[in-house]
């Protein structure tokens, strides 16, 4: 029994589209410098609030035109699609802009702060035929494929158990909207959504969710567990912390084998096993790729645009709303509400 090979294809193949960044922080640098380096995708536009800091933003990655407000961007003739890297409590207010400007759009994510706000900017995204995707970025990269071929051939058997957890140590001394329930911080829609989006890519969609959870002095969740169960009546058990380094790490369990994702299951460079019954590791996939990976989401964008579809068969819109409903859920248990909701 062995491991199927990626079939993610070449970055450089795939058709450069004319990217407009919409708010240059820290995810959008994360984004750019990929993006130029390791596909044909070109970054022509970068809009901010701040001139001064798209100005830093086009200095550093050789963008061409700066733009002193969101209006601004969207609005470029040159940009053919617009990444949205503002807070979590933004997405939809920046998406919207971008989508009735005619721009399709990769929305960061979390891709909204709730479901609400997700179905509105899907239903704008298919009513004006417009592309749009989240950019969990997880579900493009070499490794994942492994996985998901594995799943698609029966590899596993019958899928009973998922375990996945994702921990950082942010707060309280980490990037302040972490903290702050107007820019919809926390553990969850930060680091909880690549346990929670694993799993539904896994066994999803699910059928009930229960959460527990601590919050802080600030309102925003410090850390939490989830029990998801699918329909089929398969288990994932995920979580999420701010306050600790956890392992990071992904399994999924059937009755014939299983896989373990070991060196932070979600970013590239991870590991993969695959694991008989009895412990013996039949096989393993070690990714080359250690360090990039956002620009595999970038080129996943631009094929399927070029081809003419509306969104991606490996990050779905309606599984998008469907994992905003599941964080919805476990932040009405654990009891968080972000100002405005």
């Amino acid at each position: 029994m062995t491991l199927p090979s990626p079939r993610t294809p070449d970055p450089h193949e795939a058709p450069p589209l004319r990217w407009g960044v919409l708010a240059p922080g820290g995810i959008a640098r994360s984004f750019a410098s990929p993006v130029q380096a390791r596909s044909g995708q070109q970054v022509v536009a970068v809009g901010s609030r701040s001139f001064e800091r798209a100005r830093e933003f086009a200095g550093d990655f050789s963008v061409p035109t700066v733009h002193g407000s969101y209006e601004e961007l969207v609005h470029d003739a040159s940009v053919d699609v617009v990444y949205v890297a503002s807070p979590h409590s933004a997405h939809h207010e920046h998406a919207l802009l971008a989508l009735r400007a005619g721009k399709p759009v990769l929305v960061e994510k979390a891709f909204t702060r709730n479901a609400a706000e997700a179905r509105d900017v899907v239903e704008t995204a298919r009513a004006s035929r417009l592309f749009a995707m989240e950019a969990m970025w997880t579900r493009f990269l070499p490794h994942v494929d492994v996985v998901r071929q594995s799943l698609e051939d029966g590899l596993l058997g019958e899928v009973h158990t998922v375990f996945a957890d994702h921990g950082q140590r942010l707060f309280p001394d980490g990037p302040q909207r972490l903290a702050d329930p107007a820019l919809a911080g926390g553990a969850l829609l930060d680091l909880g959504i690549y346990p929670v989006s694993f799993a539904s890519f896994a066994i999803g969609p699910f059928s009930s969710v229960t959460a527990a959870g601590t919050v802080t002095e600030t309102g925003v969740d410090g850390q939490e567990g989830l029990v998801l169960q699918s329909d089929s009546g398969a288990l994932a058990n995920v979580a999420a912390t701010m306050l600790t380094k956890t392992p990071t790490t992904a399994s999924i369990c059937g009755t014939q084998a299983r896989i373990d994702i070991t060196g932070d299951f979600y970013r590239p460079g991870a590991v993969v096993k695959l694991v008989a019954p009895d412990g013996t590791v039949l096989d393993e996939y070690d990714d080359a790729e250690k360090e990039h990976g956002l620009h595999q989401e970038a080129v996943e964008v631009a094929r399927r645009i070029s081809a003419g579809e509306l969104e991606s068969p490996l990050m779905p819109l309606d599984e998008t709303i469907a994992i905003m409903e599941v964080l919805d859920s476990a932040r009405q248990q654990i009891g968080v509400r972000y100002p405005g909701e």
